[in-house]
């Protein structure tokens, strides 16, 4: 009987390493259409009677501004394009952080966030957490960071059902995502941590602020993907 639920735990995760990776593989190439953390917003719409509103326009990385793309560095992954997924001085200042009763902060890097957003559920259970590890390691080993970036910018919350860099551009400036002015990149990037609370127009202090900083560091934020 043993030997039987092994032989089937074993089946079950040869099957899951052989499709999650051709997935990886397929989503290098292919724009990913949804993700389950705008189906958990759908559900809790609907189970809210809420109306069932959803804004996401993929467009290619081509598409975003520069100004963007550095902002995001700046505001949440200062080593993103130096690091294989994972900032360890990172995850260290924040654990000591947390450990002080700080402000809770994950350090989780662009790629860990993008892992999370395309693959898997919201929460913040060891479990997730170990399949947010392997589909970072997968995503850093398929592909490069411009791609790595280009995902990230499409998925990611941006606004109360605002997804990815366009439809944000046109919800909270009425712009391109192509556009995007550095204090407007900056502003969507400071909302990031909440941006379903904090807004990147006509922004509470604590946001300009973070914008304020934001762009200080833009400066020095250089795109080696796109000098090559």
């Amino acid at each position: 009987m043993l030997r039987k639920i092994f032989g089937i735990i074993k089946r079950l995760c040869a099957w899951f390493l052989v499709l999650s990776v051709l997935l990886v593989i397929i989503y290098r190439f292919v724009p990913v259409p949804f993700t389950p953390l705008m189906a958990a917003r759908a559900i809790e719409n609907i189970g809210n009677d809420k109306e069932l509103e959803f804004s996401h326009d993929w467009v290619c990385i081509d598409e975003i501004s520069p100004n963007l793309q550095k902002a995001v560095i700046a505001s949440e992954d200062a080593n993103f394009l130096n690091h294989y997924g994972f900032d360890f001085s990172a995850m260290k200042k924040a654990y000591q952080n947390n450990a002080r009763g700080k402000r809770i902060k994950g350090g989780s890097t662009i790629s860990q966030q993008t892992a999370k957003n395309v693959f898997l559920w919201q929460g913040r259970s060891y479990i997730r957490k170990a399949f947010e590890a392997y589909f970072t390691v997968l995503i850093e080993l398929f592909w490069p960071k411009e791609r790595i970036m280009e995902v990230y910018l499409n998925s990611i919350e941006m606004g109360n059902n605002v997804y990815g860099a366009q439809a944000a551009a046109h919800h909270w400036y009425q712009n391109t995502a192509a556009d995007l002015t550095k204090l407007q990149a900056a502003g969507i990037a400071a909302i990031l941590p909440n941006p379903r609370k904090f807004k990147a127009k006509n922004s509470s202090g604590f946001i300009e602020r973070r914008k304020g900083r934001i762009m200080k560091r833009m400066n020095y934020v250089k795109l080696d993907y796109l000098e090559q």
